[in-house]
């Protein structure tokens, strides 16, 4: 796996969950812009080295992934249907087991 694939990936993430947001993020009085060069530049070494190595020039224009079409309605109806099938059978086990087996009496 590539940095720059998870860079990619976490880019698109952020970039799809923002739509989500229902306010309007503002910047802090005072705040200050940290970026990877201002961290890298007070560094030394192997760890400078690995910073300016992963630093991201600019974000991928393709999507991270491709996600499997949706359900189509006829195909969500069988799922649904055979759930509820398998609900029903469990449920027919169970009456079938206390009819066979009776509760034992615990208030004597």
């Amino acid at each position: 796996m590539k940095m720059e694939f998870v860079y990619d990936y976490m880019f698109h993430l952020l970039t799809e969950y923002a739509k989500l947001l229902r306010f309007k993020p503002t910047v802090p009085p005072g705040a200050v812009e940290v970026s990877p060069e201002t961290m890298a530049c007070h560094q030394n070494g192997t760890y400078k080295k690995f910073m300016m190595e992963s630093l991201v020039r600019s974000p991928s224009d393709s999507v991270p992934c491709n996600l499997p079409p949706a359900f189509d309605p006829n195909e969500l109806r069988d799922f649904w249907d055979g759930n509820d099938k398998s609900i029903k059978r469990v449920e027919a086990w169970e009456d079938e087991y206390w009819r066979t087996h009776p509760k034992p009496n615990l208030g004597s």
